[in-house]
């Protein structure tokens, strides 16, 4: 049986672009992988943000969609992202950092049992810090021109909570699926860890009734899981279809291939390939993300595509 070894990238919706760069590449101090569109709707940006390369593990992936509304929140979404730091001193750093852009933090606090900072984006999405304690994927580079310090650059992916009515349900699909161990447990929630004793593919499930969340600027539209190939996105095709579940059927999205399915309290996942990777259209490592970048089956749309977008403020 294969091992889901952890989180590939999460996807959000943002309302602007421009103010959407500026936080994670200025602030926050991502690299801005890669410039591309909504391969199904060409008339909106798919912005990526993560470390040198953007390699899985470290990927924040944005849709641009201007009529984006406020987010209701609710229940029955993926809530909050967790983002690794090195070492205490980093998350003191940060609090200092985020505040001098009149962002405000939580004081040192817990998240999922681990050293954090709570704060949000200028669009209302939940973000943690967490200390790594060591924690690093081999894969994971620094980017050397970031504004932010090496030693307290952020490393890459952490816990990712998840609000659900049927806490249950997600974690027998969880476990019974996909393998990963139930590491703690109490009344209202669960953490999960695809790889024990790793925070890169931990997942916090909380318990909550009500209405469900109503998305928009600022929300998670779904959480992708990595597999190394295709051979191991086939057999994981195959368990998603044998548990009962809907899948999309394996899609090529260029920089990698996916699936996505619903679990039974309707939270989209995505299961995406490690490769080929954001240099697989010929993007140079030096000039990685500075323009607008199509695959190539879209390339010939060029100049229809660019006239529906608005030039991005760095």
């Amino acid at each position: 049986m294969y091992q889901i070894p952890g989180h590939h990238h999460i996807s959000m919706i943002t309302k602007n672009a421009s103010k959407n760069n500026h936080f994670y590449k200025n602030i926050l101090g991502l690299r801005r992988a890669k410039i591309t569109v909504n391969q199904d709707d060409t008339s909106m940006y798919h912005l990526f943000f993560g470390d040198k390369t953007g390699s899985p593990g470290t990927e924040l992936s944005f849709f641009e969609i201007p009529m984006a509304g406020r987010t209701y929140r609710g229940t029955n979404a993926i809530t909050r992202i967790g983002l690794l730091v090195p070492t205490v001193d980093s998350l003191i750093y940060w609090q200092n950092r985020l505040e001098d852009y009149g962002v405000k933090t939580s004081d040192i606090t817990k998240f999922a049992n681990r050293t954090s900072i709570l704060f949000e984006d200028s669009e209302g999405l939940r973000l943690a810090l967490i200390v790594s304690n060591g924690a690093k994927v081999d894969h994971w580079e620094t980017w050397e021109k970031s504004p932010v310090p090496v030693e307290h650059q952020i490393l890459g992916m952490g816990t990712v909570e998840i609000t659900v009515r049927r806490l249950e349900k997600l974690a027998k699909t969880l476990k019974e699926v996909f393998g990963y161990k139930e590491v703690s447990r109490t009344e209202d929630e669960a953490i999960f860890q695809s790889i024990e004793g790793e925070v890169f593919g931990e997942i916090l499930v909380k318990s909550m009734d009500g209405p469900s969340e109503v998305p928009g600027r600022g929300s998670i539209h779904h959480l992708a899981i990595r597999v190394k190939n295709d051979e191991e996105l086939a057999y994981w095709d195959e368990k998603v279809r044998a548990r009962g579940f809907f899948s999309s059927g394996i899609v090529d999205r260029f920089y990698f291939k996916s699936l996505y399915f619903r679990e039974s309290n309707g939270i989209l996942f995505e299961i995406a390939t490690d490769g080929p990777g954001f240099m697989a259209d010929g993007d140079d490592i030096e000039t990685l993300g500075e323009k607008l970048v199509l695959p190539p089956f879209l390339e010939e749309r060029r100049a229809e595509i660019e006239a529906k977008l608005k030039p991005i403020e760095e």
